[in-house]
């Protein structure tokens, strides 16, 4: 009786729990209005089936996981000096009885392709802006 307790409080963690943070020197709005068409969500992952189960407008959205991965994912977005600090969270499990092997090669690809959409993004939000100057008027 107590374990199933803790197991309520304290579930299993996910097998891929990826985190990452990138700072992108735009407003939060551009990288919220980035994350905001379901085009996108098909470009950024395209093995996910995601659904938003809370769109929090420019402070992100949140989404349920199906497909290659089963969980939750997050984008997170945070005012920061003049830009915006991008938060990614991935907490999902492959489907399946899956050996340990296939979950650490899988946890890094999906670090390696956080890594990939936050810095895509910034190299083309950021465009025209050089380094340690305000953003271009437009």
């Amino acid at each position: 009786m107590f374990r199933d307790r803790v197991v309520a409080l304290f579930p299993a963690v996910a097998s891929v729990d990826v985190v990452d943070e990138t700072f992108l020197a735009v407003p939060r709005s551009a990288v919220a209005a980035a994350f905001a068409p379901p085009s996108a969500w098909r470009r950024f992952w395209p093995d996910l089936d995601v659904e938003v189960y809370l769109d929090r407008g420019d402070q992100g959205l949140r989404w349920t996981v199906g497909g290659a991965l089963v969980g939750t994912m997050e984008v997170w977005l945070e005012p920061m000096l003049d830009g915006t600090l991008l938060h990614y969270f991935l907490r999902a499990d492959l489907p399946g009885d899956v050996p340990a092997k296939r979950i650490r090669k899988e946890l890094r690809r999906r670090q390696l392709a956080a890594k990939a959409v936050s810095l895509g993004l910034k190299s083309t939000l950021e465009a025209g802006r050089a380094p340690g100057c305000p953003p271009p008027v437009s």
